[in-house]
């Protein structure tokens, strides 16, 4: 009988694999969709490169924001607003939530950037 709840050495756990996929979504724009409010775009300085600079490079992860370690969520401060940011995921088609994060193939990433005053 094998015990699929265990991982040997080789595998990733599942919260990692999860982590790693968000990780490429946030660091490099792809295996998803980012998704900026209005709100954000519209604030007075509003830069999509300095944006982008400050999500690949956020590294404030911790047990508030990220208890199940999954790197999901954060929070940053840029043109003098406090600026949250998460990741949902979806099915393939982005009509329901995906049954398994960790599968590429059946999950569709959105990370969606917003005021921290608009949560």
């Amino acid at each position: 009988m094998t015990d699929h709840g265990t991982a040997t050495c080789a595998e990733v756990p599942r919260a990692e694999a999860i982590a790693r996929l968000n990780d490429q979504l946030r660091t490099t724009g792809t295996g998803g969709t980012i998704v900026i409010t209005q709100n954000v775009m519209r604030t007075t300085g509003f830069d999509a490169e300095e944006l982008s600079c400050a999500l690949a490079n956020y590294q404030g992860f911790d047990v508030d924001n990220d208890p199940h370690g999954e790197r999901d969520f954060g929070d940053l401060t840029l043109w003098g607003h406090d600026l949250l940011f998460k990741v949902d995921y979806y099915d393939r088609n982005l009509e329901f939530g995906s049954e398994d994060p960790a599968d590429l193939d059946a999950t569709h990433r959105v990370l969606t950037v917003m005021l921290a005053s608009d949560w």
